[in-house]
């Protein structure tokens, strides 16, 4: 430790520490415009200029590490003098457009201005221009002449987002922040910058011109989207959701979120919302009052029970939905004699139990220390931005990360190895890992995966892993969203399972919702022996109660679940939202309040539980999901339904803490099969933008290249020749009877004779499962309006 003194007051820091976390401990503010203490130091703003005795001259309090004894002046004659003249130099360009500028009333620049800034300036020459850039669907730089140089944006993508998409153009007077060649900003991250950007330089496009920051109430919340449960602040005007803005945690999200997290308020907005019951009468739709659409959901549930047994009633909820929601839903089920309820919708091997809630298997903040992890099954970016940037920052300390899977996806990363290998091949990949561990340890390979060793440059793949797991001390394998939805799931898990216990490695599971945790502790799962989210479709029953799911979106199989569904004698949706399937298969519609307008609880991937409030009234006549259902059990007579508030029903499931249902371990037994030979494999992934109805309906987030890239077909390499196709081609796939046309795209990643088409996209819900195989084949328009002709490839 250094002892220093700042403005005659002592302190004591680490040594190597900076003035300015020094002046931070001690509560003395140094002003400052490109320091930001979670990137790298640039010093280049020189804003933060203090006073250091028998210093010849001032020096950044942002560059300047302490020494002992060392005294600092931050306010003094020669420090302040300091701070203004470089003020003067910052706003010698600077346009005088406060008045229109978007970031008015909570600009850097702006308050500084105020306390360090001349009343008028000296510089009497032509001020300089810099023209505006388009960057894409979420980030304005319309107004560049106002930027300050200060590359916290730049050293953001590169830093934290992995991928350095802005930079600094030419020299001195003539220097601009752009991108390169033209291109977009495409990070999953990016609209961080816009926080980051002391000035107006960078807005947010979305938000631009449509309120004030004064005109804002503020409300804390929790992302509804995925399994790091992003701590928000949710900005309302006259009862809308205006803009979301990360909540510092730093045991959580630190000071980030994601663009998903940022931008999907838009989705809450839409013109999809539902606001008054909708009833089918005669095959049609017409609006109606809450005790009628709650007296026929009632009776039409009484009906089946009564002719048909409670187990032709089943329930699918979406894990996005609130602790309280899948509480209830689960609880109203088993009232009513049925046990067919699961929020697991996208998931397809049941064959093995889990001893537990699956969960991370460690704490969020400690993912950032790992030294040795292999992800497997995982398009870690996409599904778990803000954990893929806590990796990268392990993997700058040394950390060597390994991945297993279907390959499409750059982790902006160095990797220890990469086996990307077709999806029937994951298992013999992981068979592989695990004979390489055993030969390194000596000791006896699992039985079962004699003879599966990955051949070629998989094989040399494989031992790479084995050796970075065997090595380092803080291990973890993870287990990711694809190898869940995975039809070998159960062997997955046992063959993850018993790397991690040879290797002395953490297991987990990268969650793929908000609520996947929240799921299992609420029980909204079979429990006695009813029917998961598989058997509900393979097995249809005559009624239906969806809660916040698309099933043409959502589900393993939409194209047997919409098969389903549609014949199904009832079915009941409780959803925010309106879509044109639920308008063909259901019977009556309940329109329910999404995150932002009820009170709930969301149990993140380290089992955290984090509550929240509503922020704004419900839309129309909509109500919250857990008040439809406590009203519903009420009708139906079902014991226990006397709930006042969303806390109540939360104290209820949480009466038990968590903590103790939380288990990765597996009884099922390791399986392991050789590759599909022949055939062409798809590869369904659940694109960033199209991963729950929110987020579907977010118009910025689909205007973006990632969400563009979901509705095209990604072919491999080899695909692409032997179809004979150019880029933007249209391509037929088929699949289980269903079939759709394309644009390709070449995706030089993916392993031989695969075919990426995205899940949870209307052109996907025609075909069937997320993993098997297909029938690619180049359409060819044979002349406008006629029928498309097929060369088989």
């Amino acid at each position: 430790m250094v002892e220093l003194e700042i403005d005659g007051k002592k302190v004591e820091v680490a040594e190597g520490s900076l003035v300015m976390e020094a002046a931070r401990k001690l509560g003395t503010y140094i002003p400052h415009f490109c320091y930001h203490r979670k990137l790298s130091i640039a010093a280049n703003c020189r804003m933060c200029l203090v006073e250091v005795e028998k210093a010849p001259k001032a020096l950044p309090a942002c560059a300047t590490p302490v020494t002992p004894g060392m005294k600092v002046y931050t306010n003094s004659e020669k420090a302040v003098k300091a701070q203004k003249s470089v003020m003067e130099f910052l706003l010698i360009n600077h346009p005088l457009d406060c008045p229109i500028c978007d970031q008015g009333g909570e600009c850097q620049l702006q308050d500084l201005a105020v306390g360090y800034g001349a009343s008028e300036s000296r510089y009497k020459e032509e001020k300089r221009v810099v023209f505006h850039k388009n960057v894409g669907p979420l980030i304005s730089m319309e107004e560049m002449t106002r930027c300050i140089h200060c590359t916290r944006c730049v050293r953001f993508g590169q830093e934290v987002a992995g991928v350095m998409e802005l930079g600094m153009l030419n020299r001195g007077e003539h220097s601009e922040i752009t991108t390169f060649v033209g291109q977009t900003v495409d990070s999953e991250l990016s609209g961080n910058m816009i926080d980051l950007c002391p000035v107006g330089a960078l807005t947010s496009k979305p938000f631009r011109y449509s309120a004030r920051t004064w005109e804002l109430a503020r409300r804390k919340s929790v992302s509804p989207h995925d399994g790091l449960g992003a701590n928000l602040v949710v900005q309302t005007k006259n009862q809308r959701v205006m803009r979301v803005l990360p909540l510092e945690n730093e045991d959580v999200n630190e000071c980030w979120i994601s663009d998903k997290d940022r931008f999907s308020y838009e989705g809450l907005n839409s013109q999809d919302r539902l606001t008054r019951p909708l009833l089918k009468q005669g095959g049609q739709w017409m609006e109606t009052d809450w005790q009628t659409a709650l007296e026929y959901v009632a009776n039409g549930l009484a009906s089946i029970k009564r002719d048909h047994g409670a187990d032709q009633i089943a329930a699918l909820a979406s894990p996005h939905s609130t602790l309280e929601e899948l509480y209830l839903l689960g609880k109203f089920m088993r009232g009513i004699g049925s046990d067919n309820v699961d929020f697991r919708l996208r998931q397809s091997d049941f064959s093995a139990k889990l001893n537990g809630t699956p969960w991370l298997g460690l704490p969020v903040a400690d993912v950032s220390a790992l030294q040795r992890v292999l992800v497997i099954g995982s398009a870690l970016r996409k599904d778990h931005p803000l954990l893929a940037a806590r990796l990268r920052q392990a993997g700058k300390k040394g950390a060597r990360v390994a991945v297993l899977g279907a390959g499409g996806e750059d982790l902006l990363m160095p990797l220890a190895a990469r086996v990307d290998v077709a999806p029937s091949g994951w298992t013999a990949a992981l068979a592989g890992i695990a004979n390489a561990i055993a030969a390194a340890k000596g000791v006896a390979a699992p039985a079962g995966v004699a003879g599966f060793d990955a051949d070629g440059s998989a094989n040399d793949g494989a031992k790479k892993i084995a050796d970075a797991l065997l090595s380092g001390e803080r291990r973890a394998v993870f287990l990711g969203n694809e190898a869940v939805r995975h039809p070998q799931f159960s062997a997955l898990h046992a063959l993850a399972q018993w790397i991690a216990t040879e290797t002395n490695a953490t297991l987990g599971f990268l969650t793929e919702a908000a609520n996947t945790v929240g799921g299992y502790v609420a029980g909204a799962l079979p429990q006695q022996g009813g029917a998961n989210a598989q058997a509900m479709f393979d097995t249809p029953r005559k009624a239906y109660v969806v809660l916040n799911a698309e099933p043409e979106f959502d589900t393993a199989d939409p194209r047997k679940a919409l098969a389903a569904l549609n014949n199904a004698g009832t079915v009941i949706v409780l959803s925010a939202f309106r879509s044109d399937a639920a308008l063909q298969y259901a019977d009556v519609i309940l329109p329910v309040a999404p995150f932002t307008e009820t009170a709930g609880t969301f149990v993140n991937a380290e089992g955290t539980a984090q509550s929240f409030n509503g922020v704004v009234r419900a839309l129309g006549e909509s109500r919250p999901a857990w008040k439809v259902l406590r009203v519903l059990g009420n009708m139906l007579d079902v014991p226990g339904f006397d709930f006042d508030t969303a806390e109540t029903v939360r104290d209820e499931v949480l009466a038990k803490a968590v903590a103790p249902m939380l288990n990765n371990s597996t009884d099922a037994q390791i399986k392991v099969t050789a590759a599909a030979a022949g055939g062409v494999e798809r590869i369904a992934d659940v694109p960033i933008y199209h991963a729950d109805p929110i987020v579907r309906r977010a118009d910025s987030l689909q205007l973006t290249a990632a969400a563009r890239r979901a509705l095209q077909v990604g072919l491999s390499s080899d695909l692409f020749d032997k179809l004979g196709v150019q880029v933007g081609d249209p391509v037929r796939v088929t699949q289980d009877g269903g079939s759709v046309v394309l644009p390709a795209a070449l995706e030089n990643t993916l392993p031989a004779n695969t075919v990426r088409v995205s899940a949870a996209t209307v052109a996907a819900a025609s075909l069937g499962a997320l993993f098997g195989t297909v029938t690619v084949e180049k359409a060819i328009d044979l002349s406008a309006g006629q029928k498309a002709a097929a060369v088989t490839a």
